[in-house]
């Protein structure tokens, strides 16, 4: 059943929490949501043993935009959840939402502690120039209102095949792509993409939460290095989770989750 928050601007974001136990609040990457993505299913996954908060982004699903996209709106956002959840939860994010997460566990918003899957950061010059560029075509796209284009230039980005894209337009499912696509934007500063995502190394020492930093074994190696640069960066717990690609299965993830949040 379809739950909703108030955040601080006024925005109604909606969620559905299943489960009894400790709060964990799980923050979807790019352009998911509950009824697009694989939050639902890590959540079902996790409810035996915890209180858990799938959520629509802003902008996302059954959630508002209000006042517009920013990563200090979501934080905002997040902490309407976390409130929500009692005052205190976990908080796990999936690539951008990964940054985001991280972002958010540095707040003051009552995160007690923060589990990434494979946080989409640049660990070297080529790729902080390539994000750069990809962080200004899109904005220029959804200025644009080319919300097709945006989404397309970020599919390119994550390395599908032109082929392939052509093929997605087609799709019953773009029109649902299109409708998140200014989403992009947000999730590319929560990465500051102005800066071409480098590893926010100063930020991640600041953070005085327990930190998970997690990875696939057939992952990209850009997603690996970028994890286990996070990872040491934030002085934080780095697990790869063998046989998983950036597509982690619930199956998979769900007991090295709930491991984490046992520890207390």
């Amino acid at each position: 059943m379809t739950e909703f928050v108030t955040s601080a601007d006024g925005t109604r974001i909606a969620y559905r929490a299943v489960g009894e136990g400790p709060a964990v609040v799980i923050v979807d990457g790019a352009l998911c949501h509950r009824a697009f993505g694989p939050s639902t299913g890590i959540a079902d996954r996790l409810a035996d043993g915890h209180r858990v908060f799938g959520y629509d982004r802003r902008g996302r699903g059954e959630s508002g935009v209000g006042a517009g996209y920013a990563v200090e709106r979501e934080i905002e956002d997040l902490a309407a959840l976390v409130a929500a959840a009692g005052g205190s939860a976990t908080l796990f994010g999936l690539s951008s939402g990964g940054a985001l997460a991280l972002r958010a566990a540095g707040a003051g918003i009552g995160v007690e502690r923060v589990a990434v899957y494979e946080p989409p950061f640049s660990t070297t010059e080529e790729q902080r120039a390539r994000f750069s560029a990809y962080r200004a075509g899109v904005g220029e796209d959804v200025a644009a209102g080319e919300r097709g284009a945006a989404v397309a230039r970020f599919m390119a980005f994550v390395g599908m095949p032109e082929p392939m894209i052509d093929g997605m337009r087609q799709s019953p499912g773009w029109p649902v792509f299109e409708s998140v696509a200014p989403t992009l934007v947000t999730d590319a500063e929560a990465l500051d993409g102005a800066g071409g995502a480098p590893v926010p190394v100063e930020r991640l020492a600041a953070l005085t939460v327990p930190v998970l930093v997690l990875d696939g074994g057939l992952s990209p190696e850009s997603l690996r290095d970028a994890a286990r640069e996070t990872a040491a960066a934030a002085h934080a717990e780095y697990r790869t989770l063998e046989g998983q690609t950036h597509e982690v299965a619930p199956e998979a993830l769900a007991p090295v989750l709930a491991e984490f949040v046992a520890k207390g």
